[in-house]
């Protein structure tokens, strides 16, 4: 599965969606509100804006994460606390959210984490979504020494990760914003 086989496929993409009993502009005010993340992510334990004004396009926010040893265990990923820096890219009250993960000199890269918002009968319809269009400076060097079979198992036992943490994020994002 190496980035020169896949002609526009993206490396990775996920994403997973619920049924919320609040309004749009409700669940934005919370998921744009990132230093309040670690209350519903799996890793990102919460952080602080470090530029621009928050939650605006532009703006960067160095998020506290933490991961466990049981993740992809076989695999040389950071595990235990880390930190990211992630640049804000869509801000749209009601709407979206988006931002792009940077690479350790500050440049924005092919991962993209986001939500979207849409109005529903109930409430609304909250959708987390996960893009990495070609490997980002972490994903190659996790990679770097694997073979084509293990490279396959990586992106596999990832995406199923990645997918988990969507799910689980949305669930806790559901219960923070239905208990306000």
């Amino acid at each position: 599965m190496g980035e020169t086989s896949r002609a526009t496929e993206p490396l990775l993409r996920a994403s997973a969606d619920i049924a919320i009993s609040a309004t749009p502009r409700e669940i934005y005010e919370l998921i744009s509100d990132l230093p309040r993340s670690g209350e519903w992510s799996p890793e990102c334990q919460g952080g602080t804006w470090l530029a621009g004004e928050p939650g605006t396009v532009g703006a960067v926010f160095r998020g506290e994460n933490l991961r466990g040893p049981d993740v992809v265990g076989w695999a040389p990923v950071v595990r235990g606390a880390w930190t990211t820096h992630a640049e804000v890219v869509a801000a749209e009250p009601g709407r979206t959210f988006r931002w792009a993960m940077h690479d350790s000199a500050g440049r924005k890269q092919s991962s993209v984490w986001g939500f979207d918002i849409e109005a529903a009968a109930e409430g609304s319809v909250l959708v987390h979504h996960f893009l990495m269009d070609t490997a980002t400076e972490g994903i190659r060097g996790i990679t770097a020494e694997m073979d084509e079979a293990e490279r396959k198992r990586f992106f596999q036992e990832w995406g199923d990760k990645v997918a988990g943490d969507l799910a689980a994020t949305l669930e806790r994002v559901k219960a923070v914003v239905e208990k306000q």
